[in-house]
């Protein structure tokens, strides 16, 4: 076994034990699951910047490139029309949403998705597939979505850009300025 498959094993299985411990402990212990969560996130992205691969921008948003669409083809501000396939999972792998499985592309916009994909569809071309690996702060952080994301959850996505319809007034950035 490889060195990378070794950390990523090893990973998972401290995530799934922390997982774990913090099952049917009650309210009283939800700061410390809270915390115990983000410590298993920070552990994961820490040794998840060491994969062969894996690229780490400035706000801790980590991708791999898996496919690059051709040279020149159009990338999306934060306001253009995406078409993409995309399936999102936990780090122990558990799967809880996919335009792939539905067999139907989701279409939206940059702005309107959690600011890790906000960040990653900005940078991708049409073409690309990308595995992209979010902390919780870029994800849905200590609110968790619904019963499938427990809170501070390191998310991935692997997501394809297939088309880009711009929108006339578009800007690029993460954010909007406030003030």
């Amino acid at each position: 076994m490889n060195s990378v498959w070794a950390r990523a094993a090893t990973t998972a299985a401290v995530i799934s034990v922390l997982a774990l411990a913090g099952c049917n402990r009650g309210e009283a212990a939800g700061a410390a699951d809270l915390e115990a969560n983000a410590r298993a996130a920070a552990f994961f992205m820490e040794s998840n910047a060491k994969a062969e691969g894996v690229q780490t921008l400035p706000s801790g948003l980590q991708y791999k490139v898996v496919q690059s669409g051709p040279s020149g083809a159009a990338t999306p501000d934060r306001n253009d029309l995406v078409r993409v396939d995309y399936e999102g999972a936990l780090t122990d792998g558990s799967v809880f949403d996919s335009s792939f499985s539905r067999g139907q592309p989701y279409v939206t916009t940059a702005e309107q998705v959690v600011p890790g994909w906000t960040e990653a569809l900005q940078l991708m071309k049409v073409g690309d597939e990308w595995t992209l690996y979010v902390p919780p702060e870029l994800g849905y952080g200590e609110r968790g979505q619904g019963a499938d994301i427990p809170p501070n959850s390191v998310l991935v996505f692997r997501i394809k850009l297939l088309d880009v319809a711009p929108v006339p007034g578009g800007g690029r950035g993460v954010g909007v300025a406030q003030g």
